[in-house]
């Protein structure tokens, strides 16, 4: 490896590292108002329906399909199965209806 590569990833390294940083160490979490740490709080759970949703469209190239087992795992994440039995329901109910279909 080369010196400009070392370097190159060095630098890489401090750019992506500062901004995770400084937040940490600039901004005081414990006085926020309530409102902005409840809102906060759900941000991953949003982010995580962002990231998960579109797979949902294009598991299969019927869209009902996908849908089907997103309807699933609603139905058994609102009646409070673990996050393993929402999965596994999902899975078995697409695999039911791609068994049937």
């Amino acid at each position: 490896m080369s010196m400009t590569m070392f370097w190159m990833i060095v630098g890489m390294g401090a750019v992506t590292y500062i901004p995770r940083l400084l937040p940490l160490i600039m901004l005081n979490t414990e006085n926020w108002p309530k409102w902005s740490k409840r809102m906060l709080s759900r941000v991953p759970y949003a982010v995580l329906g962002a990231l998960i949703f579109p797979g949902i469209l294009t598991v299969h190239e019927n869209l009902l399909f996908g849908l089907f087992a997103g309807v699933i795992a609603i139905v058994l994440a609102s009646i409070g199965v673990p996050l393993i039995g929402v999965v596994g329901g999902a899975i078995a109910g697409l695999a039911l209806v791609t068994y049937v279909f």
